[in-house]
């Protein structure tokens, strides 16, 4: 309808400039009433309803002004002006997002329940304390509690961030949400429905929604005292001159037509620009508050960090080469489905290694794998594992320790019940996590920290390498929202950026949220207020520049509209300027703002980089050598 409005006034307008009235009607009154009207009623609504001033009321004072003096030409393009200008600033706000909607698909409909007649598919909401509740592999838990029997690997990273999943025994703690990669386990419920973790994570985030308010548009926080200026400053020319037409004149003069383009058309140049290159920016508001943003929280996995296991080194024993110990854990690793297990396999991949077949393989659940290969007993797994065996691992003792230490996940390999070396996994910082975090102090960003909910070895070691210096670790979703509350009550301008389930409140709760939308989660992306769109961190700095490129933009085009505009002020006090003239100002006035705003839209394509190559995955975790120095050889 705005549109149609829009269009059908600017034809008025044009017929009323080109041939005045038609048929005994000046068609200017199109404009005046399709987009006259509806400004007027906003600002009715803001003055007497909500006692608010916007600039909408000088527009509206304006238009009935020139109106009562028969400048119906003046009244409508003023009217028309300041229509497009609003509907470049709907055009910008934000999808309500279905962030709730999603968590709750997320969650187990139904739990298989242990009853007196066996295993029982009920509803989730017949759940209730004490029951107990199994899960198979590729089941996501149904209820917070203990595992009361079996064990397995469950995937924390929807509630956690963890990178690994976690091994899970008889005594230990599951929650809802969380996935089992494999095993079968059974759960003694402690808390179900509403009192889960996960349901606490869906409250806080309804909670930052609605507290989280649009902020004031730019315009609107002049319009306090550019509203009763104008009024006064007519008034005064009116006593002092008697000439109602040049009091009428100064109130359109003072409309702010082109005050009002310049923050849409800016913000409009400023998503067009960050869009072609892979940024989705929601709203406007999300485009002003990038740009005021002084202090940034990262999630670690994948954010900083790639968020898969690789394979970061291999320690080998009594003269054995590090690819044979490669080998042989890759060979029966091809067989698990354990994450462990797929990391291990593709840097035997990456390294062109062929495998030799496997006979009698053995999944050994929570601890590794076995079997036999070219008629040797073969092992890999876990240090418990290898301690139910009775097989000696005291020579890597002192390097497992260090690599766990790290959070780094420590795989022992043996052959014919001897050790004869160790892989380290870990989940492995983004090449250009450093210079977006140097980047980003460099424009003015003060306070960088990392979240995650590893443990504070293994993310003081991420943070060293992404150049991070905040870090809070162990921290569940709870946790990180209430680390967004810290820094904004320290009044701090928040940015939030995460890609999880996790990450959800904390995301809503800053000024503005980021997601990473390509590996990250559709809830993330739902409710962060930015969405990068493939997994490039470094366009976290993009998008910080673009906006603060885009308020210094907007704030260019508010000091050239306001000379231009005081001006005109001059000359319509002077009686050289009328309304029409008046109005024409605004044209012109609001073309120049239109061409500087346009310049952001190649903003982001000048400051395109090139980017580094991918190192090997095989890089060594106690240098950073990148090569091939296997940690440690021994014997």
């Amino acid at each position: 309808m705005e549109k149609i409005a829009m269009a059908l006034s600017a034809i008025g307008l044009l017929s009323s400039w080109l041939y005045g009235e038609v048929w005994g009607i000046d068609l200017a009154w199109i404009a005046v009433l399709l987009c006259g009207v509806p400004i007027a009623w906003a600002a009715s609504k803001e003055l007497f309803m909500e006692r608010k001033i916007n600039s909408d009321v000088l527009v509206t004072i304006a238009i009935v002004a020139a109106v009562g003096i028969g400048e119906i030409f003046a009244a409508g393009e003023v009217a028309l002006i300041m229509m497009i200008g609003m509907w470049l600033e709907n055009r910008t706000v934000a999808k309500a997002a279905s962030a709730l909607e999603e968590m709750v698909q997320m969650v187990p409909q139904t739990a298989m329940v242990k009853r007196e007649r066996g295993w029982v598919e009920i509803a989730l909401e017949k759940v209730v304390k004490g029951d107990v509740v199994q899960v198979k592999p590729g089941e996501k838990v149904s209820v917070d509690g203990v595992v009361h029997h079996g064990q397995a690997a469950v995937d924390q990273a929807a509630l956690t961030g963890e990178s690994l999943p976690v091994e899970k025994r008889q005594g230990d703690e599951v929650f809802m949400g969380t996935l089992n990669t494999n095993g079968v386990i059974e759960i003694v419920a402690e808390r179900v429905g509403d009192e889960t973790t996960f349901a606490k994570v869906t409250r806080l985030v309804a909670e930052a929604m609605e507290r989280k308010a649009p902020v004031q548009r730019l315009l609107d926080r002049w319009a306090a005292w550019i509203v009763p200026s104008s009024l006064i400053l007519a008034i005064l020319m009116f006593m002092i001159t008697g000439d109602l037409v040049r009091a009428v004149t100064i109130l359109i003069v003072f409309c702010p037509c082109a005050l009002v383009l310049a923050t849409p058309t800016a913000i409009m140049a400023g998503i067009g620009s960050a869009a072609k290159h892979g940024i989705l920016i929601k709203s406007g508001v999300a485009m002003e508050q990038i740009g005021l943003v002084n202090a940034l929280l990262f999630d670690k996995t994948g954010t900083l960090t790639e968020g898969k296991l690789q394979v970061t080194g291999v320690a080998r024993l009594h003269n054995q080469q590090a690819e044979d110990v490669l080998r042989l854990a890759a060979a029966l690793e091809q067989h698990s489905e354990h994450p462990v297990a797929h990391a291990i396999v593709k840097a035997g991949e990456d390294r062109g290694i062929k495998l030799p077949q496997v006979d009698s393989f053995l999944v050994h659940p929570g601890n590794g794998v076995s079997g036999q290969i070219d008629g040797h007993e073969v092992m890999v797994g876990n240090r418990r594992f290898f301690a139910d065996k009775g097989i000696e691992t005291a020579e890597l003792t002192q390097m497992r320790e260090e690599q766990e230490s790290a959070g780094h996940t420590a795989v022992f390999v043996a052959r014919d019940r001897k050790l004869v070396g160790m892989i380290s996994l870990a989940d492995r910082v983004r090449l250009e996590s450093r210079d977006t975090i140097g980047r980003l102090r460099l424009n003015g960003v003060g306070e960088i920290a990392m979240l995650t909910g590893d443990n504070r070895g293994a993310a003081s070691q991420i943070a060293r390498q992404a150049g991070v210096t905040t870090v809070y670790a162990e921290q569940f979703p709870e946790a990180k929202y209430q680390r967004v509350e810290e820094h904004r009550q320290k009044g701090h301008i928040v940015g939030m950026v995460g890609d999880g389930i996790n990450d959800a409140p904390a995301l809503t709760a800053a000024h503005v949220g980021i997601a990473m939308g390509a590996g990250g989660t559709q809830i993330a992306a739902e409710a962060a207020d930015i969405v990068i769109m493939n997994d490039d961190v470094s366009k976290v700095a993009d998008v910080v520049q673009l906006g603060q490129k885009t308020l210094r933009v907007i704030r260019e085009n508010l000091i050239v509209s306001s000379v231009i505009n005081a001006i005109a002020v001059i000359l319509a006090m002077a009686g050289i300027l009328g309304p029409v003239g008046g109005a024409f100002v605004h044209n012109a006035t609001s073309v120049l703002v239109v061409l500087n705003s346009a310049r952001l839209i190649h903003f982001l394509s000048s400051k395109k980089r090139e980017k580094g190559m991918t190192p090997p995955s095989m890089t060594c975790t106690t240098c950073s050598c990148q090569g091939d120095c296997n940690l440690t050889a021994k014997g």
